[in-house]
């Protein structure tokens, strides 16, 4: 009997000690690559379809930019829903409920995919604003280890973004 709890115990701890990829299902697969074009002018929120919810996904390096202009490709529940470049957005639409949102670094960059995570609960009607943004500064005196993040935004920024942005346009390369 105690050899049993003794062996039960220790694979707990084994099962514990071992890292959980459930945190990044919220990501697509890894094979998938998008092409990314601008896709016209800037735009003002639309009201969602009856029963959804409409996210905003914005790519905001700032009026600078940054020096990388790398592809992000954003995750919804485990599903690659589009990709953008420096200062652009994409909307997708959603049912109502949780959703788990992933920010990636599409394949081909150099050095490292950093991944950012999220999470909301959708409501009927809604309309959700989320920003990445990626820091990489590659110099061969300082250099710094990229690094993306996604954070919600205020709706009032969020439309401001929208208004100053390009949509982006991502189909996946076959």
């Amino acid at each position: 009997m105690k050899i049993a709890l003794v062996a039960m115990l220790f694979a707990a701890s084994a099962l514990a000690q071992t890292p959980s990829s459930a945190p990044l299902a919220a990501c697509g697969p890894d094979q998938v690559i998008f092409n990314v074009s601008p896709g016209g002018s800037q735009q003002t929120p639309a009201q969602p379809e009856p029963g959804k919810a409409t996210v905003y996904f914005i790519q905001d390096n700032g009026p600078m930019g940054n020096t990388l202009h790398s592809t992000l490709r954003i995750g919804l529940d485990g599903a690659w829903v589009g990709a953008y470049q420096q200062n652009s957005y994409l909307s997708v639409s959603v049912v109502p409920g949780e959703h788990h949102v992933c920010a990636n670094v599409q394949p081909g960059f150099s050095i490292e995919q950093p991944v950012a995570l999220a999470h909301f609960t959708a409501e009927p009607g809604g309309i959700y604003y989320f920003r990445t943004l990626f820091l990489a500064e590659i110099t061969t005196q300082y250099p710094t280890a990229p690094h993306l993040d996604i954070h919600p935004l205020d709706s009032d920024e969020g439309k401001y973004l929208i208004a100053s942005y390009p949509l982006s346009v991502a189909t996946a390369k076959k």
